[in-house]
């Protein structure tokens, strides 16, 4: 097939990536970025009408939408207009991500469980639904897309009360702010779980963990993910089941209800209390670095994948998972998440070890390539990614393929898949 990949990190590297391995496709991305064209070709077409034109014109059989911002924007809806198939939900479906106060309202229409909440956009009603809770820490969320970065835990009534006066004044967030959710903080563990969908059926990739603080034991100001493994042994068949039935299947129907039948990944933020799984949020498409260990966990082909689902043939496909785990390491730039760093030469050494080069990979993000040679430019740069019969085989492996690059400024987290090494 001829697949085009929209956006620019790792997680679309990572599914280029997992394209290319199939042997029977030829790839583009756009924009990518100085890594993916070493997979497929990198096109510059940010007009949508115009993008669409260009899939028509080069016989595109599949695209593939990676980032939020496209499926916000209605590049779905675009390119159903012109007959092409498309992997991603219609601009109304992706409100579920587009809009917090639109996801919560969905959770509490459809009895989906989620933490108590409010949606305003006055500060005096936020600060009194403040003053009315129970507890602390208290959870403060821009209704619009923000990067990942848009929720704030504050850890008491005044800091809840000063993050919504600097949201809804647009000091923090812009128009995104323009609307806030206060809600209850749920004390459990977290997950990050991932459902193919096809607007009636779904397909549920293995469950995985995040480390979204940019230090090691979580310490430090959130990211955009700075790794994360997968599967966790903290689910069980009990909680797939419940997640199935209690989260999934009713928001399938609940989309259809709405006229907005929901069609690619459902990226489902997950806090576990007393065994017991509650929405924290809704995303429209993989995380970023989720997408980077679940596409090397498909013994299925990645291509069905995709194309069943944006074909609404998900019934007919029988989904592998092989019987590994995998983990994986963002390499950061010197200044994140703070500010932009001074572009940097990689280097890779030349590596040797035969287990190490059949059993690792690095996904390629913040990167551009300048006279042969490819810079770090970006935040997260890159993903060192193992994979193995055990998480501590699998990260072992990871860590070890990020001794092997370079780049002046780098940093990392050291303890990456810690909450399942710990039980």
């Amino acid at each position: 097939m001829n697949i085009l990949i929209l956006g620019s990190g790792g997680r679309e590297y990572s599914i280029g990536l997992a394209l290319k391995k199939e042997q029977s496709h030829k790839l583009f991305f756009m924009p990518g970025n100085g890594a993916t064209s070493n997979l497929g070709t990198n096109i510059n077409i940010s007009d949508y009408d115009k993008l669409a034109i260009f899939a028509k014109e080069n016989s595109i059989d599949l695209t593939i939408v990676g980032p939020e911002a496209p499926l916000v924007d209605g590049v779905v809806d675009i390119f159903r207009k012109n007959e092409l198939v498309i992997f991603g939900p219609t601009k109304e479906a992706a409100k579920l991500e587009g809009s917090k106060a639109y996801m919560k309202n969905i959770l509490k229409k459809y009895n989906i469980p989620t933490a108590a909440f409010i949606e305003t956009s006055s500060e005096n009603e936020a600060h009194s639904f403040i003053n009315s809770m129970s507890s602390t820490p208290i959870v403060v969320k821009a209704d619009g897309l923000c990067a990942g970065k848009g929720v704030i835990i504050a850890q008491s009534k005044d800091e809840a009360k000063k993050t919504v006066t600097d949201m809804l004044s647009g000091t923090s967030f812009g128009e995104a702010g323009a609307t806030v959710i206060v809600e209850e903080f749920l004390d459990g563990y977290e997950l990050s779980v991932f459902a193919i969908c096809d607007g009636e059926n779904y397909k549920v990739l293995p469950a995985a963990q995040d480390h979204k603080r940019v230090g090691d034991g979580d310490t430090g100001p959130n990211t955009g993910g700075m790794g994360a493994y997968a599967p966790t042994p903290l689910v069980n068949d009990e909680i797939y089941k419940k997640i199935e039935e209690r989260v999934i299947k009713p928001t399938l129907k609940g989309m259809q209800q709405e006229n907005a039948p929901y069609e690619g990944v459902l990226f489902i933020g997950i806090m576990v209390v007393n065994n017991e799984p509650i929405v924290l949020e809704y995303n429209v498409r993989f995380g970023d670095p989720e997408c980077e260990i679940l596409m090397p966990l498909l013994e299925s082909k990645a291509s069905e994948l995709f194309y069943y689902g944006a074909t609404k043939q998900l019934d007919k496909l029988d989904i592998k998972i092989k019987n590994e785990y995998c983990v994986g390491v963002v390499m950061a730039s010197e200044n994140y998440p703070y500010s932009s760093s001074a572009p940097a030469i990689i280097t890779i050494d030349n590596i040797v070890d035969k287990d190490l080069l059949d059993n690792s990979h690095i996904s390629f993000a913040g990167v551009e390539e300048k006279e042969g040679k490819l810079l770090a430019t970006g935040g997260r740069v890159l993903v060192c990614v193992g994979i193995g019969k055990s998480i501590k085989k699998a990260r072992d492996r990871a860590y070890m393929l990020s001794s092997e690059v370079h780049f002046d400024g780098k940093k990392f987290r050291t303890d990456i898949a810690y909450q399942a090494l710990k039980n």
